[in-house]
């Protein structure tokens, strides 16, 4: 059986088969721009290399490993797709020296890479299963829920399992689609170890032996009892609980949805498991909305509790001037969602911008570090639910001084003493390059 798993926000996308040999592996690496996004102060690239690594430290000797990285070459090229290495024999090592020599900088033609991948493993030709791990939705002009449709029509046996890296919930539905139009498995996960956890989930999916097919069921007369309840009012971005009877199927989903809406329509949603309940996340937009249980077979609504989304408020605090590089503090009310983030943009900037942001935790403050470039800026709360800002305080970035002392001349190889005057950040750094030589040399 071939499987293929693609893994693409953390970076990265694997695509494991066992066509001819049980475990071939090809990796789909994202090295699109938003991949210098942060987490917590982490670069999401440095988070993919350290997962990559800790994938290869348990992945068997055995099994044949091959690399596709996308958006690494040219910043706005959607075809920058690239078979950076062929399917071989591993080689941790070698694999992990590759993956680190990435550099984020393009778009994210998510469907054109997973397509460039499934037709190297000839999925027409045997089954194939895709994971996906992505950090963000197309950019491309492509449309990945109606691509699922075509490889899932057209293949042998094509399977799609999607964990959701990083996104906010309303963008959920762009990649949940996938999973749910190839029959697979779709997993938010909002950190490191939420993903670690969701890759092994996925992981030991994919090494259980397919089960027989069941008998369809025979026809039912009525629908099963089922009932759900929720809260009458929730702040929008907030969490809120949701709690349902016995499940009728552990495939079976919750989500929240305006009043009226369609049959089977969906944001973010979660699968009931064994569970009697769980949390889900409120719609940045507020509004009347319903939480539905929905039958897994045929999306047909078996029970709905009404709810409605109270506008969320939020104050935030900064000085009024911060030098140029330089750290200050932020402060804010009490956090509305601890995956809301806090930033600093220039004035005007759009809905969703961020340069460096914190996630608020369950904080009410943590210090910035003030863009290199002076000018007008505003430090911005943001829900995580939309990128919504709920509050904004303007501050001027002042350009920063500083003066530097070295001797005139120096021996090749021997050391010599450099000064400099009261460090603006103590991450500022000192380095010495050929005169002329470009800035960040």
């Amino acid at each position: 059986m071939k499987a293929l798993m693609a893994v693409s926000a953390l970076g990265i996308s694997l695509l494991a088969t066992t066509t001819l040999q049980a475990g071939d592996v090809m990796v789909v690496y994202d090295a699109s721009g938003s991949m210098w996004g942060q987490i917590d102060g982490v670069p999401k690239i440095e988070i993919a290399r350290e997962a990559m690594s800790d994938l290869l430290a348990t992945w068997p000797a055995s099994t044949n490993l091959g690399l596709v990285a996308y958006g690494h070459r040219e910043k706005g090229l959607c075809s920058d797709i690239e078979t950076a290495m062929p399917v071989g024999p591993v080689d941790r090592d070698a694999f992990q020296q590759v993956v680190n020599g990435i550099m984020p900088l393009g778009r994210t033609p998510l469907s054109a890479a997973v397509q460039h991948a499934a037709e190297e493993l000839s999925w027409r030709d045997a089954p194939a299963t895709v994971v996906l791990i992505s950090d963000g939705v197309e950019n491309c002009d492509a449309d990945p829920c109606a691509l699922s449709e075509q490889l899932a029509r057209q293949g042998v046996a094509f399977t799609t399992h999607v964990i959701g890296f990083d996104l906010a919930t309303d963008e959920h539905q762009h990649l949940a689609c996938i999973a749910k139009n190839t029959g697979g498995m779709f997993l938010p996960a909002q950190d490191a170890a939420q993903l670690a956890a969701a890759v092994k989930q996925v992981g030991e999916t994919i090494a259980k032996p397919a089960p027989e097919p069941e008998p369809l069921p025979e026809p039912e007369a009525e629908l099963p009892a089922m009932s759900i309840s929720a809260p009458e009012t929730a702040m929008a971005g907030s969490s809120f609980a949701v709690s349902w009877s016995d499940p009728v199927h552990p495939r079976d989903w919750v989500t929240i949805v305006p009043v009226g809406a369609d049959e089977g329509t969906y944001t973010a949603f979660h699968r009931v498991g064994s569970d009697g309940g769980r949390d889900i996340v409120a719609p940045a937009e507020p509004g009347l909305y319903e939480v539905r249980y929905v039958l897994n077979d045929g999306d047909v609504t078996l029970a709905r509790a009404p709810i409605e989304v109270m506008g969320a408020e939020a104050s935030i605090s900064a000085p009024e001037t911060a030098m140029a590089g330089s750290s200050f503090g932020v402060t804010w009310s009490d956090p509305v969602h601890p995956r809301d983030w806090v930033t600093i943009v220039p004035v005007g900037a759009d809905e969703g911008t961020y340069t460096v942001f914190h996630r608020v935790g369950s904080d009410d403050g943590r210090d910035l570090v003030a863009p290199a470039e002076p000018g007008l800026y505003e430090v911005r709360y943001v829900l995580n639910e939309g990128g919504v800002t709920l509050a904004r305080v303007p501050i001027e970035v002042m350009a920063a001084e500083a003066s530097i002392s070295a001797p005139e001349t120096a021996m090749a190889g021997s050391s010599f003493g450099v000064t400099w005057s009261d460090p603006v950040h103590p991450r500022d750094w000192v380095t010495i390059v050929p005169v002329g030589a470009d800035e960040g040399t």
